[in-house]
């Protein structure tokens, strides 16, 4: 009988070799990770009136046949502009096994630039989930909310998880995880609502820099090149002036910092919960997978900590140095991974304090 929680890397590989993972053309070598699949956009994205979900009753592209505005090949790249939102039928498609889910989220990089994405799949009644024995094709909903974006075929800018059964651990078992592994570095963890708290860092390290806030008007960003911008033409640093504190601001768009370092040893995976609003009007991590050996001393994660994608909603919001802001829970993996996130795949946000996204330097 197959275990059951979140599937790793090689038995990812082998939903491909099964046909329960589909697409077109062969995999990307670094497409697989550790806990999780990178997804590629395809050939053409539809510019559409407003977001949607199919419902039990359609398919995603009936809809699009009376939604969309405009098609836009993707061949040569394509900007996608701020405050439009379009929708991308994705390379790869599914036929999943009766014990098999899955669920999606930004990538790390997406989230840093505030794309706002979210997978849907014909008669889906929610976003970002995929129920078991599903079989049909994915599409990505991408919002761009900050900076105009250039895309191509290929692009990866969502991920997705595959899971089989419920393998979330309760709060007793996250406690007695902490207690032998450290999950966060924390004196006396918060464990509440199925998670494990993070705290916000605004102290700063020597030169008291505590995050960065997005301009606007800025020039576009491709999200396949590394390196390739320059982070004062997109980005404010933000101080720590002596009050360790910070007004969000209604709708701007902040990368921040947690005050504890994260875990995640090699036989689990992690989540970040999104907007809380026990904790405040305002919403964290738009990207939250954590894979497994994320923060792992053995594969060169010592100390890392999680960046935080903060927007605030409708008022002004202070944080205040230590706050609560998000939590994160923890599900076991349904075998360990061929290869742990750090070290073993040049990973580029192990070992991270506050870092802004690859694209960046």
């Amino acid at each position: 009988m197959a275990s059951t929680g979140i599937l790793p890397d090689k038995e990812i590989a082998a939903l491909f070799e099964s046909g329960a993972l589909t697409a077109p053309r062969p995999l990307d070598p670094d497409q697989v990770q550790p806990a999780s699949l990178d997804l590629r956009l395809g050939a053409v994205a539809y510019r559409v009136r407003a977001s949607f979900l199919p419902g039990p009753g359609s398919r995603v592209a009936e809809k699009l046949e009376r939604l969309r505005l405009h098609e836009i090949p993707l061949d040569d790249g394509a900007v996608l502009e701020t405050g439009c939102v379009y929708i991308v039928p994705l390379t790869e498609s599914l036929v999943l096994p009766a014990d098999v889910s899955a669920s999606a989220n930004p990538k790390s990089s997406t989230g840093r630039l505030d794309i706002f994405t979210r997978v849907m799949t014909d008669h889906g009644q929610e976003f970002d989930k995929i129920a078991a024995g599903y079989s049909g094709p994915l599409y990505l909903e991408v919002s761009p909310r900050t900076f105009p974006i250039v895309v191509r075929p290929g692009s990866r800018l969502s991920q997705i998880r595959f899971r089989r059964g419920n393998a979330l651990l309760t709060e007793s078992d996250l406690a007695d995880l902490h207690e032998r592994e450290t999950l966060v570095a924390a004196e006396r963890p918060s464990i509440s609502g199925g998670g494990i708290a993070l705290s916000i860092d605004l102290e700063g390290g020597p030169d008291g820099l505590v995050g960065y806030r997005a301009k606007h008007h800025t020039s576009l960003i491709d999200v396949d090149r590394k390196a390739a911008h320059e982070i004062h033409d997109f980005w404010e640093p933000l101080y720590n002036h002596g009050s360790k504190d910070l007004i969000l601001d209604p709708d701007e768009f902040y990368i921040l910092v947690s005050r504890e370092a994260v875990h995640v040893p090699p036989a689990y995976a992690a989540e970040m919960t999104p907007f809380d609003p026990l904790v405040g009007e305002f919403r964290v991590h738009y990207a939250g997978f954590f894979d497994p050996g994320f923060g792992h001393s053995a594969a060169g994660g010592t100390g890392s900590r999680a960046v935080l994608e903060v927007r605030s909603h409708e008022v002004p919001f202070i944080l205040e140095h230590g706050q609560i802001v998000g939590r994160l829970v923890y599900e076991r993996m349904s075998a360990l991974p061929s290869s742990l996130y750090g070290a073993d795949l040049k990973s580029n946000y192990q070992g991270q304090a506050l870092k802004l996204s690859k694209h960046f330097r």
